[in-house]
């Protein structure tokens, strides 16, 4: 995208942070990934997974088994899916994913072919060769409520009959004083990993007006280009585009933000 900025030199023995907006326990594959570059990881949660398992959530997945396509918006719709339905009694060829991630939780829970894009975002996905001809089809969105919509407003102009399936909810946390007292005190330089502007938009109204500068002035590693439009929308400056949104392409990102003499 234009406006991305050019990797600004850290000296390499500097101790850099990555801030995680990963939902609540789902932190330690960034913080692992980071690891390895010598990042430490702050971990900011702006909320918790809960997963669906009442009997009318159990019938609407079993109804995605006679779908002409199922798609995944996230590893988390498939882990919250496969406590509802063996992910295997899906149609064959019928699955489609929207990144590597998803495809192999997918995978794990017994989907033989999953349909996945190489650029890992809505985008992408609806790039697809599976998501071209839809009209007359029935298509299950399996996801969470809000966020995604704009794989659900393209299916349904594509001319398919969507039937949209919340297998899990995002249960907002507030950010604690003591969280924004260890974010104001975190010493450059540290680096936002982006890779949901729903997570980074529950964020920033609990941020300090002085907390909200300094991020706005801090690099921030983006999963996609529509993910890197939105920060700048919200003031962001120090914009740097991932390969897309696994942990390691971010850790590897932000790690080059700070350290391009490394690459």
């Amino acid at each position: 995208m234009h406006g991305m900025n050019r990797p600004a030199y850290v000296p390499a023995d500097t101790v850099w942070h990555l801030i995680s907006m990963r939902p609540q326990g789902q932190h330690d594959t960034l913080r692992s990934a980071a690891a390895r570059l010598g990042a430490r990881t702050v971990a900011l949660s702006p909320w918790r997974l809960q997963m669906r398992t009442d009997e009318a959530s159990r019938a609407q997945m079993a109804s995605a088994r006679d779908c002409d396509r199922v798609v995944f918006t996230s590893p988390a719709a498939a882990e919250a899916a496969a406590r509802l339905l063996p992910l295997g009694e899906l149609r064959a060829g019928s699955v489609v994913a929207v990144g590597e991630g998803t495809a192999r939780v997918l995978r794990r829970h017994g989907v033989a072919k999953v349909h996945a894009p190489s650029r890992m975002d809505s985008e992408g996905l609806l790039a697809l060769p599976a998501m071209q001809q839809l009209r007359g089809l029935r298509v299950a969105l399996v996801t969470a409520p809000g966020g995604r919509g704009v794989i659900a407003a393209q299916i349904s102009a594509r001319g398919a009959t969507l039937q949209r399936i919340d297998v899990y909810e995002r249960l907002p946390l507030p950010v604690s004083k003591a969280t924004i007292a260890r974010l104001l005190a975190l010493p450059p330089p540290y680096v936002l990993a982006l890779s949901s502007g729903e997570a980074l938009q529950t964020v920033l109204p609990y941020l300090p007006p002085a907390l909200l500068e300094q991020w706005q002035q801090a690099p921030v590693v983006a999963a996609s280009e529509r993910l890197a439009e939105l920060a700048a929308e919200l003031g962001f400056s120090q914009l740097h585009l991932a390969a897309g949104p696994l942990p390691g392409q971010l850790a590897s990102a932000a790690h080059a933000a700070l350290f391009p003499a490394a690459g």
